[in-house]
């Protein structure tokens, strides 16, 4: 076997995150693998006649490839679909963007609707019927907890009053009985996702590779996926595999819902051993939760409306045993976690589980929480995992839906990123894709803001809680790595490791956060292959 590398990269700073050597400015890769890290002079010998050397020039910066540590780029595929309606701010806007909207096999489907375009006005197809000209709607709130269906559509899923569910999930109704068309909660919008339009196989497939080259040419490497989509990803990502390499490397992370049984728990366990070459089923995702603005985040006190006061599992005890028991069998579980009760509850069951639970289990989301539970995270070895641009979502003033829901003493510890990060916490982040934009520059650097970047005249959201450079560029690459359990092979630069590497044109660490939103990404490598050049 030849011991020269595939990929020799020098001309660059290497911010290693290695402790044991902090920078560089050479890195070689042999099958995947970084097996040199040092300057020109020290990987000469591993340079040979089939080695690719990219040379940098001296003006960029190479880091760990950046994960995206909470996306949805499969299940995105078909949430993010149709209309984008992320650009609207309010009913006109709303009612015009319908009106233009093509139809989809006679069907009018949106994404990405702000809940503050309806202002004070209840979620409700009433508001928009006139202007769909009786075609059926279907229209997903930026959350993904809720959407509006409109009457045609409620009427051809069958919709005609409330429902029970086995979780937390509404078919709001109005005094008569008859659905307003705002579904709250998966188990609600599954009444009608059936009936949908549903892109082809094939159109899937080239949908995902051209999303994951997207995501790889803003410098990510890597995602952990929050789901497994209907249960047919694993074959449909075989497939996938069958025709192409993966631009992105794609951990999943299968719903254990409410009801789960033994059986059920037991094929969770079964799912762990699905993988391809880069993509691997690891661990189980929980909700815990819903949304704020839905009214469905659990909440230690009611929120403004006098909601928000019971968990996503109506027993909250049998999410711990569900938990216990997956853990019992080295199966990892993020949970998503948005108000206080819910984060209580998920670190109470992970205390129960005594030392064993150190740095296996996580929390995703985290948006509320007092400066006593983001202690808790430290002392139970809890990972949290959060994404810095759903700021973009709230106001300074507290005049968004989700602050005046939670009203001025909750808005104010808004995302508390510094608060957990100065505790001693790890802590993951990402994008949350379709929710917010994937580009993992933006939310670098919304990590350091606490607003987009370029948007100036936005006042920053709780900016007391914003990263340093360095704690924002290890959240995408060493913590990531710790919140998958993944430490001992990536999120840093070392023999070894995974070659996983992105270049930037600027410092991510020291370059001003706004120019880092639009920073020219001059190189990604995911598992020691060329994804994107931007030289």
């Amino acid at each position: 076997m030849s011991s020269s590398a595939d990929l020799l990269i020098t001309g660059a700073r290497v911010r290693t995150l290695d402790p044991d050597r902090p920078t560089a400015s050479a890195v070689a890769v042999r099958g995947g693998t970084i097996i040199g890290v040092g300057d020109v002079d020290d990987l000469r010998e591993l340079r040979g006649s089939g080695t690719e050397h990219l040379d940098l020039g001296g003006t960029a910066t190479l880091t760990p490839g950046l994960t995206d540590a909470h996306s949805h780029p499969v299940w995105g595929l078909e949430m993010a679909t149709g209309t984008d309606l992320t650009a609207v701010r309010d009913l006109d806007q709303l009612r015009a963007a319908l009106a233009a909207a093509p139809r989809t096999e006679g069907w009018v489907i949106g994404w990405g609707l702000d809940h503050n375009a309806f202002g004070d006005r209840p979620v409700g197809h009433a508001l928009i019927e006139d202007v769909l000209g009786g075609a059926p709607a279907f229209l997903r709130l930026y959350d993904g907890h809720s959407a509006l269906a409109s009457a045609a559509a409620l009427g051809r899923a069958g919709v005609t009053g409330p429902r029970t569910f086995a979780q937390r999930a509404e078919v709001v109704c109005d005094q008569a009985g008859r659905p307003t068309g705002h579904l709250v909660e998966h188990a609600a919008m599954d009444l009608v996702t059936p009936v949908l339009p549903r892109p082809s196989l094939a159109e899937r497939r080239a949908g995902l590779v051209e999303l994951l080259s997207a995501m790889a040419a803003t410098g990510l490497t890597g995602a952990h996926v929050m789901d497994l989509g209907d249960g047919s990803v694993p074959a449909f990502l075989a497939a996938v595999e069958e025709d192409t390499d993966l631009p992105v490397r794609l951990r999943l992370a299968p719903w254990c819902m409410p009801g789960v049984d033994r059986e059920g728990l037991e094929e969770l366990v079964r799912l762990q051993r699905e993988a391809g070459r880069l993509w691997r089923v690891g661990g189980v995702k929980f909700f815990m939760d819903g949304t704020v603005e839905g009214g469905t985040a659990w909440l230690e006190e009611a929120d403004c409306h006098g909601q928000g006061t019971e968990a996503f599992w109506p027993d909250p005890a049998a999410y711990t045993e569900a938990v216990t028991h997956l853990h019992r069998t080295g199966v990892r579980t993020a949970t998503h976690a948005i108000g206080d009760a819910a984060v209580r509850h998920v670190l109470d069951t992970v205390e129960g589980l005594g030392e064993s639970g150190r740095l296996r289990h996580r929390v995703e989301h985290i948006e509320s929480i007092p400066q006593a539970v983001a202690e808790r995270f430290v002392r139970l070895g809890v990972i949290a995992s959060m994404q810095p641009t759903h700021t973009a979502y709230t106001r300074a003033d507290h005049t968004d839906a989700w602050s005046r829901r939670l009203g001025d003493e909750r808005a104010a510890r808004a995302w508390r990123c510094r608060d957990l990060r100065d505790a001693g916490a790890y802590l993951a982040l990402g994008s949350d894709w379709p929710i917010a934009h994937y580009d993992v520059r933006q939310v670098l650097a919304t990590a350091r803001l606490r607003r987009l970047p370029g948007a100036y005249d936005t006042e920053p959201v709780a900016p007391e809680q914003a990263l340093t450079g360095l704690m924002a560029l290890e959240g995408c690459t060493s913590h990531a790595a710790v919140a998958a359990g993944e430490q001992a092979v990536a999120g840093r630069i070392a023999p070894g490791f995974r070659a996983d590497l992105t270049a930037f044109g600027v410092d991510p660490v020291e370059a001003p956060a706004d120019e880092l939103g639009d920073a020219p990404v001059r190189l990604t490598v995911t598992g020691g292959r060329v994804v994107h050049r931007g030289f």
